[in-house]
């Protein structure tokens, strides 16, 4: 989002699913995947503009995925170190990565980017 590690290849094939996250859905325009910890710091901050993007554009959902239990995606995904945040377009693909407390301006947009705007 700032373009720390914005790639957009994460090594997977296809896109992430619901059942991926271990959620009923996805968001129906975007969906903002936060990997957090419970002993991070930055990863509270980042839960808190993360959920305000969300609910501030409609059909943009938030999941946020301990990374310590969910090791399996975290490995497969690439994640390396927590906050870490994927912005998903409306199908699942990753369309910005970042790692490290995101500004709000620059989740926003991200998400502007993922829906086509």
């Amino acid at each position: 989002m700032d373009g720390r590690n914005d790639g957009r290849d994460d090594g997977r094939d296809g896109p992430l699913t619901a059942g991926d996250l271990g959620v009923e859905r996805l968001g129906r325009r975007a969906t903002l995947v936060h990997f957090s910890s419970a002993f991070c710091a930055p990863c509270r901050a980042t839960r808190r503009i993360v959920a305000d993007v969300a609910a501030l554009v409609e059909g943009v959902g938030h999941v946020e995925v301990d990374a310590e239990s969910r090791l399996d995606l975290v490995r497969a995904l690439g994640v390396t170190a927590t906050p870490t945040v994927l912005v998903l377009d409306a199908g699942g693909r990753i369309v910005r990565r970042a790692t490290g407390q995101p500004r709000r301006a620059d989740v926003i947009v991200a998400v502007g980017l993922a829906i086509g705007g």
